[in-house]
């Protein structure tokens, strides 16, 4: 499946903090699907695993995970 959108959030070394989880809840009340995107220095560990923490803290679906790309989408 493809999604041919811009990427609107990106995390970086800080990684993913409160107010990332905030930007990305706002994002998704306006739409459904947004792209996320993981700079290299955000990735500390498994980078499905912090797909999965990143939809479980926004309360979103993770849609799709290739690389440092993230698609969320509206539960």
């Amino acid at each position: 499946m493809q999604y041919d959108i811009e990427a609107t959030v990106q995390i970086g070394k800080q990684g993913i903090t409160e107010t990332i989880i905030k930007d990305i809840k706002l994002q998704l009340k306006k739409k459904k699907t947004i792209k996320v995107k993981f700079l290299s220095s955000a990735i500390t560990s498994d980078k499905k695993q912090l797909a999965r923490e990143l939809a479980e803290r926004a309360n979103a679906k993770l849609l799709s995970h290739v690389g440092f790309t993230v698609i969320l989408g509206r539960k």
